[in-house]
């Protein structure tokens, strides 16, 4: 299985095949979100089951890749945003999820070239703008958190987004090297 995903995530430019790489973890982690909610909050994680599913999309990324290394790169980043900014809805705003816009705009910062910038800036601001857009004005979530459900749920996203961001940070440095 090892091997198959080292294939599958294989390309001949190392930026596309990092951000191949940044796309299989995300989506080997996308069903421990819900589980890691479910350990803090019991069974109001129920809200966050379909979130499982995104899962998909970014194993989908190498394959997109493979055809247009561009489209690849673009969709990991529009896909990694989409999935923070549903979550973020399900979620509620005291939840600290917004933090992982941070890793969002940072990917997107790293998947493209110097010559890519005009895709490359729009898509690292566009986690700012979604954050300006959003902030405060999210009704309230389908389940109500208690106090230290939320401290709990805010603490682990801003574990999520520092681990996120160095994570990120070693994939691309390798690529460099």
């Amino acid at each position: 299985m090892k091997a198959w995903l080292g294939r599958y995530a294989a390309h001949p430019d190392p930026l596309v095949a990092a951000g191949n790489f940044v796309a299989l973890v995300l989506a080997w982690n996308q069903p421990f979100y819900p589980l890691y909610l479910w350990l803090i909050a019991g069974s109001k994680a129920w809200v966050e089951a379909p979130d499982v599913l995104s899962g998909l999309l970014f194993f989908a990324i190498p394959a997109i890749a493979r055809r247009n290394s561009l489209l690849g790169r673009v969709l990991l980043s529009v896909f990694g945003l989409a999935n923070v900014m549903i979550v973020w809805w399900i979620l509620g705003e005291g939840t600290g999820i917004w933090l992982l816009l941070f890793p969002c705009g940072m990917l997107a910062a790293l998947l493209f070239t110097w010559r890519e910038r005009w895709v490359m800036l729009p898509l690292a601001l566009l986690p700012l703008v979604s954050w300006l857009a959003m902030r405060e004005r999210l009704g309230p979530p389908p389940v109500a958190f208690t106090v230290e459900e939320l401290a709990s749920i805010t603490t682990m996203n801003a574990v999520s987004a520092f681990a996120l961001l160095a994570f990120f940070g070693w994939v691309f440095m390798q690529r460099n090297s």
